[in-house]
């Protein structure tokens, strides 16, 4: 099976039509053009949410913010260009807006229409600060938005750090299925029709939560972990059961069998048993899977009649979970065997009386 999507990039260029494997493809490692317009719009809650509204430069909401980083803009405002990062989201905190008004009382507007000479994606104000009037006919001329928030600077930028390295983070979509077991987010991987699905849903039946059913948007957060989400937040948990159809996990088993959003902290790839290879029966080699630059331990379990794969996957997890706690039982097992061998007793055993001096 070829699965076929279509890329957006952030040049305004035609989509292209990608082909990809059946296990792993990539989305376009840009994302999507992200504007003023989006981060107002954006549904975030309790700690995520940044309160934002627009009270000035309605035309410029369309822009674009290419760069996840912020800029205070204390030195641009006294009239130092050099090296200002006017490609960044321009914050004004408590500080800038009394400059602000002194310039105003000053007749000093020079200064502030030559910060809009540069291509400024949008200013946002905190504490629910408002700018003069001058400010805002530099805004609206260099059809630059002019936002809004109840929050502090801190607070505020802060949260939007947060969120725009969530949003700017490198990302990858892959087929397969996301589950949480015993805290641990848990990737299925493996050909079309092996089990994943399956696998997962008696995973639910045992109490575990799902994340995402065939297919699963990964970001790389902060470099180093590789969180995962639903590709599409309608139907991100429903599941596809050959021979059933589709399925509503949430109507099913209730909103305690699903969450949103989790931590992939290891794969599980699901394969159809074959006689001729050897797998790893000890357990003593740390594989691993890389997703997007980042090492992921994985696992290789061969699916044949009769092998009960959620409780091995359940028993995965728990011994992932012992090995970040500093227990290793392979290598424990292994250690035990080699002192087993080195004591007088296994000697005696393995040579031979007769072998002895």
């Amino acid at each position: 099976m070829v699965i076929k999507i279509y890329c957006r990039k952030i040049q305004p260029e035609p989509p292209e039509l990608v082909r990809f494997s059946p296990i792993v493809y990539d989305k376009c490692m840009a994302v999507k053009q992200f504007t003023v317009l989006d981060l107002i719009d954006m549904d975030l809650k309790e700690h995520n949410s940044l309160n934002l509204h627009c009270i000035g430069g309605r035309k410029g909401l369309t822009k674009v913010i290419d760069i996840p980083d912020l800029n205070r803009p204390g030195l641009a405002l006294s009239g130092f260009y050099d090296s200002f990062a006017s490609q960044r989201i321009q914050v004004f905190g408590r500080g800038e807006v009394s400059y602000l008004r002194k310039l105003a009382n000053e007749g000093k507007i020079d200064t502030i229409k030559q910060m809009f000479s540069f291509p400024i994606p949008c200013c946002i104000f905190t504490h629910n600060l408002t700018p003069d009037r001058g400010f805002f006919e530099a805004a609206e001329g260099a059809r630059c938005p002019v936002l809004q928030t109840d929050l502090g600077t801190s607070e505020f930028t802060s949260r939007l750090m947060r969120i725009l390295s969530e949003i700017f983070a490198p990302q990858k979509s892959i087929h397969g299925v996301l589950v949480e077991v015993y805290g641990l987010g848990i990737l299925i991987l493996g050909d079309s029709g092996v089990g994943k699905s399956e696998t997962a849903l008696e995973l639910i039946e045992r109490g575990h939560r799902l994340v995402a059913d065939d297919v699963v948007d990964i970001r790389n957060v902060s470099g180093n972990i590789l969180m995962g989400t639903g590709a599409n937040r309608i139907i991100a948990h429903h599941m596809e059961i050959r021979g059933l159809g589709i399925i509503n996990i949430t109507h099913l088993f209730g909103v305690g069998a699903i969450r949103d959003r989790k931590q992939i902290q290891l794969v599980a790839i699901l394969e159809e048993w074959d006689s001729q290879k050897t797998y790893d029966r000890l357990g003593s080699e740390d594989k691993v899977m890389d997703i997007l630059g980042v090492s992921i331990p994985k696992l290789e379990i061969p699916v044949k009649p009769g092998r009960n794969i959620p409780i091995i996957i359940e028993t995965a997890a728990m011994n992932e979970r012992l090995k970040k706690m500093g227990y290793n039982s392979a290598r424990e097992f292994n250690q035990n065997i080699l002192k087993w061998i080195e004591s007088d007793t296994a000697r005696s055993v393995y040579f031979g009386q007769e072998d002895i001096i």
